[in-house]
């Protein structure tokens, strides 16, 4: 009987629907996170009578003809990336993207990867870095002596030095655009590497046609609504149950036939 094996194919699927709802909620207070949505097509289709074929020597046409479905599988995970509420946190080194673009991260071997997580910090040397202490391109220095650091929407970085009046320019930060921001390899971390699915890294600077601009002491929140995010797991759970049911239903008729016979 195929429907133990259809109805398998469901309540896989719905597993996986599941995991992605249940990483959507787990990251509810990630900042600048991107929900994720499964994605599924119908498999392929078991033809027991064609449709548009000849029933008869006059040329009759089948209308619909006999197809039998044979289940379900999960095609993508796709990242929803619209933006997320920005919250005001009061720390200066706290930046968040109004629009689109992503900071660059350098890592220790020297790749760079992106984020739009901006919670960054400054290393022992002075330097901008993230949580987990990469340098965010290209690299810019807070000199010592440095009372207040602004940084403006376009994403230069000023520093008021003691002694000084006037700011000294210490840089601009760097930003990358994609054409397919659906398409980047998700890391962990907050970080994201291009691929050929997402194409290539467009560079530029934050307030230039197509990219967006930057707020200090803000942060973007998670764009996870846990509202929807609860009403689909409970949608994904009833779906789940009812496979299950019909790989019940199924064993029972097979049940029925063995006694029969």
């Amino acid at each position: 009987m195929r429907v133990l094996s259809i109805a398998s194919t469901g309540m896989m699927a719905q597993q996986m629907n599941v995991e992605v709802i249940s990483n959507n909620i787990a990251n509810i207070n990630t900042t600048a996170f991107k929900r994720s949505r499964a994605e599924f097509q119908d498999l392929m289709y078991q033809a027991e009578r064609r449709q548009g074929s000849q029933s008869t020597d006059s040329g009759t046409i089948v209308p619909t003809g006999v197809e039998v479905g044979l289940g379900v599988r999960p095609t993508s995970v796709n990242r929803i990336n619209t933006t997320g509420n920005l919250t005001s946190t009061g720390n200066e080194l706290d930046l968040a993207i109004e629009g689109r673009g992503y900071f660059n991260v350098t890592q220790p071997g020297g790749d760079t990867v992106y984020t739009r997580a901006g919670s960054f910090k400054l290393s022992p040397e002075g330097t901008i870095v993230t949580a987990d202490g990469f340098t965010v391109a290209p690299g810019i220095t807070v000199p010592q002596g440095t009372r207040e650091v602004v940084i403006n929407r376009s994403g230069e970085v000023l520093a008021y030095v003691d002694g000084q009046n006037q700011p000294v320019n210490q840089g601009q930060l760097a930003m990358t655009v994609f054409v397919n921001d659906s398409g980047l390899e998700a890391l962990g971390d907050n970080l994201f590497r291009a691929t050929p699915a997402s194409g290539e890294p467009q560079d530029g600077l934050a307030g230039q046609a197509g990219f967006g601009t930057i707020r200090q002491k803000y942060l973007e929140s998670s764009n996870v609504n846990v509202v929807q995010e609860i009403t689909e797991l409970i949608s994904a759970q009833r779906a789940y149950e009812m496979n299950a049911k019909v790989i019940e239903a199924g064993d029972q008729m097979a049940s029925t036939m063995t006694n029969m016979r």
